[in-house]
């Protein structure tokens, strides 16, 4: 009768996905701690170019002692699974995008991770959302193309506004 109600003094295991973040963090730490070492210059202020890197590795120890500690005590709350399905779609865009950006250019690489995303939160038919997605990303390229003066890699469809 008692066994369906869990005592008030039972712990949760650790959660050892955020310790691996914690420890993710602290080496992130360690680097930008050792690179702010090799840093020269600024001898001539108190506050020199060494100040913020340090006390950002300061933060980030800070940080990641206090994560590894909550989940070491089950501190975090329970996740949900994850579905893979979505996952796969937007690093398949991903993926797609940055094999071909060079070769493609912006509009028709980037219009295909805008398909894939939406393909991963479950909007519109590929056939519908391809061409949406490169008509919106032609219009981001001529925007910093042509008006911010940015350069963006330009592929056959770019081209022809070019």
């Amino acid at each position: 009768m008692t066994d369906d109600v869990p005592s008030s003094g039972t712990s949760r295991r650790p959660d050892w996905a955020a310790v691996a973040i914690g420890v993710a963090l602290l080496a992130l730490a360690g680097v930008i701690f050792w690179n702010t070492l090799l840093v020269t210059g600024g001898a001539y202020t108190q506050i020199g170019p060494k100040a913020f890197p340090y006390a950002i590795a300061a933060f980030l120890g800070v940080l990641s002692i206090w994560t590894i500690a909550s989940a070491m005590k089950g501190g975090f709350p329970e996740r949900e699974h994850d579905a893979v399905g979505p996952i796969v779609w937007i690093v398949g865009g991903l993926t797609a995008q940055l094999l071909l950006l060079d070769v493609a250019g912006f509009s028709l690489a980037t219009g295909l991770l805008f398909a894939a995303t939406a393909k991963a939160f479950g909007r519109g038919p590929l056939w519908k959302t391809i061409p949406i997605g490169i008509l919106l990303s032609l219009a981001l390229w001529l925007l910093f193309t042509k008006l911010l003066k940015l350069s963006l890699p330009a592929g056959p469809l770019e081209r022809l506004f070019g």
